[in-house]
């Protein structure tokens, strides 16, 4: 059976979030509820802002009952094995790297499908990338990386942008896969060689 090229796309973004989401929430020391949530909210956060923008209600995972099944089990084997995982921290972070620009084309095609402007799916496919993060950082009572100097949403938009543009010369698949390559690129490396946007001071 074929699988679409789309579709692994999601399930990889979203047991990367998930795994980052459970993550985070064991190292605040949440009880097992808690961390489930927390891994659930991470996966499905920013595809569930994106749907209720563009009206695709209800929202794509309650429709399919396969991926809740997915961040469920991603969620009882990261437990499972939650002392390997808490020694690959660097690990963890290219998991997060990789959810984000897995998670980028998936919200910039929706866009697409929807006929939408193509600025405007770069700027869908960012919130479908950062806000899964954005309300876990907020539920565990942090400053979501978004708001603030590191390189983020940034790295969603330009890799967004090229994505757009290159749909015009190449096939797909290969289009996305050079985005989520250059999303996951610049977010390791910004974090790597310590790029930053500069602050807003008062």
């Amino acid at each position: 059976m074929h699988i679409p090229f789309s579709l692994i796309i999601e399930i990889l973004g979203t047991i990367a979030f998930t795994i980052s989401g459970v993550f985070s929430a064991m190292q605040k020391k949440l009880d097992l509820f808690g961390v489930l949530i927390i891994g659930f909210v991470t996966a499905v956060g920013g595809g569930t802002i994106r749907d209720v923008l563009i009206g695709n209600t209800p929202v794509t995972w309650m429709k399919d009952i396969i991926t809740p099944l997915i961040i469920l089990g991603t969620a009882i084997v990261t437990i499972c094995f939650k002392q390997l995982v808490k020694n690959l921290k660097v690990t963890l972070f290219l998991f997060d790297a990789l959810g984000l620009g897995l998670f980028t084309v998936i919200g910039i095609q929706k866009g697409l499908d929807a006929g939408l402007n193509p600025g405007i799916c770069v700027a869908l496919g960012t919130i479908t990338g950062c806000f899964g993060g954005v309300l876990r950082d907020l539920l565990l009572s942090q400053i979501p990386v978004l708001f603030q100097k590191e390189i983020y949403a940034t790295a969603c938009i330009i890799g967004g942008t090229v994505y757009v543009i290159s749909l015009s010369f190449i096939n797909q698949q290969f289009a996305e896969a050079i985005a989520v390559i250059l999303i996951c690129g610049i977010r390791i490396f910004a974090v790597r060689l310590n790029w930053k946007l500069p602050s807003i001071k008062i």
